[in-house]
């Protein structure tokens, strides 16, 4: 069944809080202008596993005006609000449908919104459209279907075609000959399309955009709705890169997502899932506050599959050695070793940039299908610091992934889950070292996580990874950053709030300060985790209360964190295939996805 541009959601569990407007939906048309099309089709199945949904659907002969259609929403959103004072209600809107959405939420700034906007109707008057618009008033019956800017809205980008055809080698007239087919065969398709949109429709719709773009914009001081905006590099009919930057710098909590390769109908794209953009954005919340650990949803193998594309190249070039220790004390290869369920706390080194993040977790849950769930530095959840980040989505895969704020709520809740849960005591000042400070630890003097895994009988798990001295080498760390010209502007902003994670450290420890780091890449080596005997606290609590015991413990696992390092650096030396050009000989004969060997444990 067709769908609208314009949904109401809230948040399972909830009731109904949008009916639909009108009769069936007619058959064919497009999601943007017409308000019957197909633009959610995609993505129901999922979205209706996280909210109820309900849509917005405007018949092809529906005349309501723009503030009719925001009245009617309106009184939907009004009653779903006043029913469920303590959940949001999303409003998913494309083109016209998100300037429904932003009419709303302006006129009804005390109800918990979330605004979803795609490809904003609002840059209607520095569109296409608007000399479409115009155009349209010339053009007789049936031929209005036939004009380029509707050819690309209906059929995707037409006027590319050409192109497309010249770029895979055809001659110009080859091209031009290949053209004249493909419209021959659209035609049939195109006249079939006159029932459903005639041009006094589109015309209608063009005139309804101007309004609401119109009156949106005049209004958007008064929107003080959570918003994010996914824009399409590629829209081929709204400038959307450049209003999602706008919107941006006018809307008072709004974040954008860029698509650099999707086009203006992103929502019937196949590698776009609207589900995994609000995860990853953040924007899923089923209360007032957003709750990292109970909001979080379980991954799905679409996305797990993302995750693992997102560290190919790395995986690739490093090969990671997964080693791991039975009760017994033994070493394996695998991860056998490893309890077989939570809560756990696994504890160990901040390689270099984090480079270990993605195939530590990404290659625990292929292999044992235990999902880490990360402490994270709260600069990657900061609205203020994306806009300084060459990419606003770059940590989106870590929340994906699960990754939660540092706090000591946080950690409490994921282990009162039963959670594993990823810890670095050394933080970014262990993942920013400076030079020749690679493997040293960067942990606190007290004990900041023993008691708290006593608690709830959570097993804690030394690790050690090494290999970034055999990816890169450093040319520039924060004291060489400092000592360049200005660079302390960009250092406060990147500082500017001055978290304190640590309160009882000082210095450096206390603030974890957030830098970039220059290096120089080298013929790879290879990757090697090793995780350390399990240590039990279940029945301990009492004993570990005490602070004595508990900082005996800690020194213990630190101790135990430096031990898997040493053995790591020791072993590789006897890796015959540590060297990326033996482990490339190798697969060249056994085949690519043949497991390379590595040192006896």
């Amino acid at each position: 069944m067709p769908m609208p541009a314009t949904v109401a959601a809230a948040p399972r569990p909830l009731l109904p809080g949008l009916p639909r407007r009108g009769t069936a939906p007619p058959r064919g048309g497009g999601a943007r202008i017409d308000g019957v099309g197909l633009g959610l089709i995609r993505h129901h199945e999922r979205l209706a596993k996280m909210f109820d949904m309900w849509c917005l659907h405007i018949p092809v002969e529906d005349r309501t005006s723009f503030e009719g259609l925001v009245e009617y929403v309106e009184s939907a959103v009004k009653s779903e609000g006043q029913r469920a004072r303590d959940r949001p209600v999303y409003l998913v809107g494309e083109s016209v449908g998100a300037c429904i959405a932003l009419a709303v939420a302006a006129r009804n700034p005390d109800i918990d919104l979330v605004l979803i906007l795609v490809n904003s109707g609002t840059s209607f008057h520095k569109s296409q459209l608007q000399s479409l618009s115009v155009f349209l008033d010339l053009v007789p019956e049936p031929f209005h279907l036939t004009t380029p800017q509707l050819l690309n809205f209906l059929t995707g980008n037409f006027m590319k075609i050409p192109s497309t055809i010249v770029g895979r080698g055809f001659s110009f007239q080859e091209a031009g000959q290949a053209l004249s087919e493909i419209t021959t065969s659209l035609l049939p398709s195109l006249m079939s399309l006159l029932d459903v949109l005639p041009k006094e429709s589109i015309v209608w719709k063009l005139k309804m955009m101007r309004t609401a773009s119109s009156f949106v914009n005049s209004r958007l001081h008064a929107v003080k709705a959570q918003t994010l905006v996914l824009a399409s590099w590629n829209d081929e009919l709204l400038p959307s890169r450049e209003e999602a930057e706008r919107l941006r710098d006018a809307l008072e909590k709004c974040r954008i997502r860029n698509f650099k390769d999707n086009g203006h109908k992103i929502l019937l794209e196949a590698e776009f899932d609207l589900a995994t953009a609000i995860k990853g954005a953040g924007y899923y919340r089923r209360s007032l506050e957003t709750d990292f650990v109970s909001d979080y949803l379980p991954l799905t193998p679409d996305e797990f599959q993302k995750a693992t594309d997102h560290i190919r190249m790395l995986q690739h070039i490093a090969n990671p050695v997964m080693l791991s220790t039975l009760p017994d004390g033994k070493i394996v290869r695998g991860l056998s070793g490893l309890p077989k369920q939570g809560p756990a706390v696994i504890v160990g080194y901040h390689m270099l940039l984090g480079f270990e993040l993605g195939p530590l977790v990404t290659g625990v849950l292929r292999s044992s299908g235990i999902h880490i769930r990360g402490l994270a530095h709260p600069f990657m959840f900061d609205k203020k610091k994306e806009k300084i980040m060459p990419d606003p989505s770059y940590y989106d895969m870590h929340r994906i992934m699960g990754a939660v704020p540092v706090t000591a709520g946080n950690f409490y809740k994921l282990l009162a889950e039963k959670h594993f849960v990823l810890l670095y005591p050394g933080g970014a000042r262990e993942a920013l070292h400076r030079k020749g400070e690679e493997y040293k630890l960067f942990w606190p003097e007290q004990s900041e996580f023993v008691r708290m895994a006593s608690r709830f009988g959570a097993t804690i798990i030394p690790f050690g990874v090494v290999g970034e001295d055999d990816i890169c080498d450093m040319l520039l760390d924060y004291d060489d950053l400092m000592k360049i010209p200005f660079y302390d502007i960009l250092d406060r902003m990147l500082n500017e709030d001055g978290v304190k994670l640590r309160t009882d450290s000082t210095g450096e420890l206390k603030y974890q300060r957030i830098h970039p780091v220059v290096a120089a890449p080298k013929i790879p080596g290879r990757f090697y985790f090793i995780f350390g005997k399990p240590i039990e606290t279940r029945g301990r609590e009492k004993e570990l209360r005490d602070k004595e015991n508990a900082q005996h413990l800690y020194l213990n696992v630190k101790s135990e964190v430096e031990s898997c390092m040493k053995y790591l650096k020791e072993k590789r030396e006897k890796d015959p295939y540590r060297n990326i050009l033996a482990r490339l000989l190798y697969q060249m004969v056994h085949g690519l996805d043949a497991e390379v060997p590595t040192f006896e444990p």
